[in-house]
């Protein structure tokens, strides 16, 4: 704890003469009051428990999606939060049918794998070629590959703080391109993902413009193993069958519930997670926990018998997974007639489940509001939270918001075992721990709150376009 007050002291004399947003020391106290109920409380487990059982799988454009953003309405409304409503998101509908993978002739056995989002339908049949990164492939030969299968064999590494990820996923989002680019009828990858399991990782992929695609899918991390084994043998011929595409347009929702504020009702201080997830889980860490943190937060705030003086609000937002659709509509709607200014604060749970170890907050004129964000963190360190100053960054959904100048909220997970689970039929209820998700309740509620009572604002400033 003096390593923490020493920080605090230089923040605070980091703002000196500068106009500084503090917050009361009775919002401090009842904030104590609501970290320690938090902890006790199950609303948070209730709620992932009742999404990720009665909707289950629900991705963007589905029927489930449709259930989705019913079933967020109505337990906005049973959480007591006072107004609820929706906006309309837009986005072209990706269906997943069927997939398989078997190699053929002397070593014949099937593989598994699945489509990655976006990927075109098509039953093919060819030599694999290995490579072991994106570079490597970038690297091959215009023509090289004409009339094969390119194999990515990135190992992604985990991390806390899933830095391991941005590699992994480049080979998802840029690899089919770079095999077209080469001549290939085909892409398949490891999954990017941590975990010795045999259940492959999907996600979304962009073929570049102009490009024709192709079948792109994703190995598991034993498959892969496997393919690479037998490509020391000799050359490996495989046969991919996706059933899968584009199928028009599809309007989802994000789901909104609001705590009134007292005071100044107009400001807001946004909390959420994203709704829709893929469909081979039940989308339980990502991103239902997120869901049911903030849906939770916002319900211990609104069984104060004060309200807050600005308003809590909570987005369930529609389709992340496949381009932060949802995010981006959210950010749009608030970009014009002061709406931007009034967003005080934004931070997204969408990281899994873990326990959260690191708090910031940034803006593009953060200045004065170091202080309050201290104060913040004073009141968070009790739950093993550290104040880290030079770090974090904008959750996904509320990124097109700070892009256009938003002030945010960091609250970091530990996602050493997030990348097991993300996007794979792994990803159900069973792999939360109650009370890390309580810890992660308790920060979101601190956190909202005390946002919701800063004298002053976090530097909010809209930029030029």
């Amino acid at each position: 704890m003096r390593v923490l007050a020493v920080a605090v002291s230089a923040l605070l004399a980091c703002a000196g003469a500068q106009a500084q947003t503090l917050i009361p020391p009775a919002a401090i106290q009842t904030a104590v009051q609501l970290r320690e109920q938090a902890l006790a409380d199950r609303t948070g487990w209730q709620v992932v428990e009742s999404l990720t059982t009665e909707v289950g799988p629900r991705m963007a454009g589905s029927e489930a999606d449709a259930r989705a953003v019913a079933w967020a309405e109505e337990k906005f409304v049973q959480l007591g939060f006072d107004r609820v409503w929706t906006e309309p998101v837009t986005f072209p509908k990706w269906e997943r049918r069927s997939e398989s993978a078997r190699v053929v002739g002397a070593f014949a056995q099937p593989l598994q794998i699945t489509a990655l989002g976006g990927s075109p339908g098509g039953q093919i049949e060819a030599e694999v070629v290995r490579f072991a990164d994106l570079a490597a492939l970038q690297a091959a030969p215009a023509g090289s590959l004409a009339g094969k299968i390119a194999f990515v064999d990135y190992r992604m590494l985990a991390a806390r703080d899933g830095s391991g990820y941005g590699p992994g996923s480049a080979v998802r989002s840029k690899g089919p391109s770079e095999a077209i680019r080469k001549g290939a009828i085909g892409f398949v990858m490891r999954s990017a993902g941590t975990d010795s399991h045999r259940v492959p990782h999907t996600g979304i992929t962009r073929f570049d413009e102009g490009l024709t695609p192709i079948p792109a899918a994703a190995l598991s991390v034993p498959d892969a193993d496997q393919l690479s084994r037998l490509l020391e043998r000799g050359p490996v011929q495989l046969a991919l069958a996706l059933d899968c595409g584009w199928d028009g347009q599809y309007t989802s929702h994000n789901v909104i519930g609001e705590i009134t504020g007292s005071q100044r009702p107009e400001e807001v201080v946004v909390i959420g997670g994203h709704l829709d997830s893929w469909d081979l889980g039940t989308g339980a860490v990502d991103d239902g926990a997120g869901v049911a943190i903030t849906m939770a937060a916002g319900h211990l705030i609104g069984k104060l018998p004060t309200a807050p003086k600005r308003t809590i609000r909570v987005v369930a937002f529609a389709n992340e997974e496949q381009g932060l659709w949802g995010g981006k509509v959210y950010a749009a709607n608030r970009a014009g007639a002061g709406e931007l200014e009034r967003q005080v604060i934004a931070a997204e749970s969408d990281f899994g489940a873990g326990r959260i170890y690191a708090f910031n907050t940034g803006s593009p004129d953060p200045a004065g509001s170091r202080a309050a964000t201290a104060q913040i963190a004073e009141v968070l360190a009790p739950l093993g939270i550290e104040l880290a100053a030079d770090k974090g960054g904008p959750g996904p959904d509320i990124s097109p918001l700070a892009a256009i100048g938003g002030a945010w909220g960091w609250l970091a997970q530990d996602g050493s075992d997030y990348f097991h689970l993300h996007h794979t039929a792994d990803d159900t209820l069973d792999k939360i721990d109650p009370a890390a998700l309580a810890q992660n309740v308790a920060a979101y509620t601190v956190f909202a709150w005390l946002a919701a009572q800063a004298e002053g604002d976090f530097g909010t400033t809209p930029k030029n376009p």
